[in-house]
């Protein structure tokens, strides 16, 4: 559960592999308002299940502030969940942009954007095949790369990733956005985090 969830993140900053039930274009405009996020090394993320969601997310760091696009990612995070992951995991994502005083929702366009995604174990499977060991440095922390995720607590210590050099549209460069994350399996829901962070494309 924690690979997908940091999977989910980084949907908002580079392509996802195209699944069925994209979610259709749309471009909404709101009054800037709080989150009230947490402040992690200019990183801020907040658990927006209230308590209720069988999945929680206990820590999460992110660092460089701004995010560099190419890049080194540096992450940790832990997250526990009281029941098992299985498929259908589905993820609605809606990624929002700031416009001075305003925040403009981006539209899933390619994949990128606010989109939804109606299987992200199947979008697992296709970049990790089944059968193959988990990439590191998941491996070393026993943290599982396909569904379904066990029960129970997973933690990954400050941990490196390569973010690579993308040709990402001009409506996602440089600037400040946040972003939240629904993830249900049929119609339950099991976890909602927002972030928020700026980006720096080279």
């Amino acid at each position: 559960m924690l690979l997908a969830g940091l999977f989910l993140a980084l949907c908002a900053l580079s392509p996802c592999p195209a699944v069925l039930g994209a979610a259709r274009p749309q471009l909404l405009v709101e009054r800037s308002g709080s989150w009230m996020l947490r402040r992690a090394n200019g990183f801020s993320w907040e658990d927006c299940g209230n308590g209720q969601d069988p999945v929680v997310i206990q820590s999460l760091s992110v660092a460089p502030d701004p995010i560099s696009i190419p890049g080194t990612l540096s992450i940790s995070a832990a997250v526990s969940s009281s029941v098992a992951i299985t498929s259908p995991l589905k993820v609605v994502l809606v990624v929002e942009k700031a416009l001075g005083d305003l925040w403009i929702q981006l539209p899933c366009i390619d994949q990128l954007g606010s989109c939804t995604y109606d299987d992200v174990c199947t979008i697992l499977d296709d970049l990790i095949p089944p059968g193959t060991s988990c990439p590191e440095p998941l491996l070393t922390y026993g943290i599982p790369c396909h569904c379904p995720f066990k029960a129970g607590s997973y933690s990954l210590p400050t941990s490196d990733f390569t973010v690579p050099e993308v040709e990402l549209p001009s409506w996602l460069t440089n600037g400040n956005y946040r972003v939240q994350a629904v993830v249900s399996n049929n119609g339950e829901e099991l976890a909602c985090i927002k972030l928020g962070f700026s980006l720096q494309s080279q």
